[in-house]
């Protein structure tokens, strides 16, 4: 199992282009752009299509063709840009199935033809299981309101598992049942504010309570020492040593098309 980690920064990206904070001027000066989270697994499962990730892919060196599963977490609009139904039509016919809670699809539907039948919308909401590209997905309460319903999914292969936790507060309660206690290969989690719990929320993690959603995994015995945690989502609240500090706790900090192998 492969994922390839198209973006990895938070709705604005970090740097932001509207600010000139050291944080920015810093990851801007060594060159480290992070653009809206979005993730290939596989080359086949694209979760969270957002508005910059058909050219993350091709930046990535890598295209979207042989995509047939999407997974949407929520209907902001940096996880989810539905024009891409409509580019893809211009160009490819072969079935595609989209999964996403009821607001995420919804917004999908303007975008497909009404006589069109490649491509399937399917509305799922926590606790739902099914089967994907060969993999089996399974739907988590994600603690961040999104016009409705958010999500996380874990994706379990016959040998890897795979949690892509973006976007969330601190765990929804049954979030942790949900994904179980079986390990997890690589967690992708996101870490939006930094130290800057006060602007977080219960709708983003920080990095002291991104530190406790892990040691939270590694209590139910999902996380152990073989683990890969990488953090997403990142934004320019963060201070520039992120990825150092979190390197002392053994969790690593996502980079735009970094691509992770398990």
């Amino acid at each position: 199992m492969e994922a390839l980690l198209l973006g990895t920064g938070s709705a604005d990206g970090w740097p932001t282009p509207f600010c000139r904070c050291d944080s920015c001027m810093t990851m801007l000066a060594e060159g480290i752009i992070r653009t809206p989270t979005s993730v290939l697994l596989d080359r086949r499962i694209w979760i969270d299509p957002g508005p910059e990730a058909p050219r993350q892919a091709l930046r990535a060196g890598v295209d979207l063709v042989d995509v047939d599963t999407v997974l949407i977490s929520h209907a902001h609009s940096d996880h989810l840009d539905p024009a891409f139904l409509l580019h893809r039509s211009w160009v490819d016919d072969r079935p595609l199935t989209v999964y996403g809670p009821a607001p995420a699809i919804d917004r999908c539907r303007d975008w497909l033809a009404p006589d069109q039948t490649s491509v399937r919308l399917v509305t799922v909401t926590a606790g739902d299981r099914f089967t994907a590209a060969e993999h089996r997905v399974t739907v988590v309460r994600a603690a961040h309101e999104a016009l409705g319903e958010a999500v996380l999914y874990r994706i379990d292969s016959d040998e890897r598992s795979v949690l892509y936790a973006c976007d969330t507060g601190p765990w929804a309660p049954g979030a942790l049942e949900q994904i179980g206690g079986s390990r997890l290969d690589l967690v992708l989690l996101e870490q939006t504010f930094g130290d800057r719990l006060d602007l977080a929320g219960e709708r983003h993690l920080g990095v002291r309570t991104f530190e406790q959603a892990v040691a939270d995994l590694r209590g139910s015995g999902a996380v152990d020492e073989r683990t890969r945690v990488i953090a997403v989502h990142l934004s320019h609240h963060n201070a520039p040593d992120v990825e150092a500090r979190l390197a002392m706790l053994g969790l690593e900090t996502g980079r735009d098309g970094q691509l992770v192998t398990l």
